[in-house]
């Protein structure tokens, strides 16, 4: 079993890549096969723009405030010193407090001294304020966590700017802010943050419906299993469950709760995840053009959802009464169907997150489903054990595989910032 698991995930990244290439993901002047990809096209930040497009301490980007940290507190173990020489630190106190940040923060900051080196030779980054104890900004301020620092160039030449608010976003940073002509702000998420791991799930408490009719609890589902979803027109029909593409048994998760009134459902899932919105005219069947999939995070009181009617037999667009957040222990699931859709809680909603392109994401679990269908069929008692949900709890290793793609082809502003947690290599 361990050899057909080998050999299966070898099959599967050498079709992913051949894939890559017949698509022309890999084309291009001066790209292809054997040939090194050119770095992607920067393009500066404009004076006053944030990235993301959102509040700083919301869950989209670094996080809600969690309070000032003293010399004296518990959480000022939390802060670590900067010592790093491609880095210059403004130090105006004399106090080495510039130099004192979170572990996150202290990680994005090198990543982005190396960008800015490398950008412009013989330049280097600099820090002009970082944690404060003094109480110089403003209530709430992330610098009074350590979780902000305010840069510059060391040639402090203002033209740079922009492009250096730029290499911040690709370094990382989880808010970044061309906020004065003077300097760039970036901030980070708390290093206990909810926000930061909140990837794309429902909670194990969700339900699907079954092919031998009932519910299911989501974390209870395994290979085999057939379960109510929605072809690409809106039917509805029954498709295999293949695997949990995240499984995290008990874990602790912000989850955007979604409530519609006629038909009244209740939908909780994770930010990224993507959730069918129903165009705004009398068009009622979920797989129309003018149907889209969208972030969680961006769905909205009066957008309509599809929610399964009273006789179970047709879904219907019902207009989302409210949007909260609520925090849960029970566990977060990620499961993926044949089909790339699922009716949970009798509302139907993609398979994908991270990227907000159903379509996307459905073409590049092709592979998946191939290598799925064929070991079930060779391998009829085992199922698609191999490439099915993971003994261990955490991300699927082909999702793994895909996000480590989508980061090198795509623009970073392409991922949601709260896709997913992969350990750095």
């Amino acid at each position: 079993m361990d050899e057909m698991l080998l050999l299966t995930r070898i099959l599967l990244v050498g079709f992913i890549c051949a894939l890559l290439v017949s698509s022309g993901l890999t084309c291009g002047p001066g790209r292809g096969i054997g040939k090194r990809r050119h770095p992607k096209k920067l393009t500066p930040l404009a004076y006053k723009q944030f990235i993301p497009n959102v509040a700083e301490k919301t869950l989209g980007a670094s996080g809600r405030y969690e309070g000032k940290i003293t010399r004296n507190s518990e959480r000022f173990k939390e802060l670590t010193p900067n010592y790093n020489p491609d880095i210059i630190f403004k130090d105006e106190e004399n106090t080495g407090a510039d130099r004192l940040m979170t572990q996150r923060c202290k990680d994005k900051l090198n990543a982005l001294a190396i960008s800015v080196m490398n950008q412009w030779p013989g330049v280097k980054l600099r820090v002009t304020e970082g944690w404060d104890e003094d109480g110089h900004h403003s209530e709430e301020s992330l610098h009074y966590e350590g979780r902000a620092v305010d840069i510059t160039t060391s040639d402090r030449d203002r033209s740079k700017y922009g492009m250096l608010a730029r290499l911040a976003v690709e370094a990382g940073f989880d808010w970044v802010y061309y906020e004065s002509k003077a300097h760039i702000h970036c901030s980070v998420k708390a290093e206990n943050s909810v926000a930061a791991k909140s990837g794309g799930c429902f909670p194990g408490s969700a339900t699907v419906h079954l092919e031998q009719g009932g519910t299911k609890l989501v974390k209870d589902l395994s290979p085999g299993d057939r379960v109510l979803v929605a072809d690409a027109e809106g039917r509805l029909l029954y498709s295999d469950f293949l695997a949990f593409l995240d499984r995290e048994d008990g874990s602790h998760k912000l989850f955007y709760v979604i409530e519609t009134r006629q038909p009244r459902a209740r939908l909780l899932l994770t930010a990224a995840h993507l959730l069918f919105v129903a165009p705004q005219h009398n068009q009622s069947q979920a797989g129309t053009p003018s149907s889209r999939a969208l972030f969680a995070s961006r769905v909205r009181p009066g957008q309509r959802v599809y929610v399964l009617g009273e006789g179970g037999r047709q879904l219907l667009p019902a207009a989302v009464h409210s949007v909260s957040l609520r925090e849960e222990a029970s566990g977060a699931y990620a499961p993926l169907t044949a089909q790339g859709t699922i009716l949970i809680n009798r509302v139907l909603a993609s398979c994908y997150a991270v990227i907000e392109e159903h379509s996307w994401a459905h073409w590049a679990f092709a592979p998946f489903r191939l290598l799925q269908g064929m070991l079930a069929a060779f391998c009829p008692s085992g199922g698609g054990a191999p490439t099915g949900a993971p003994a261990t709890p955490g991300i699927h290793w082909y999702s793994r595989l895909l996000y480590r793609i989508g980061s090198w082809v795509l623009d970073s502003d392409s991922l949601h910032p709260l896709g997913m947690v992969v350990p750095s290599s």
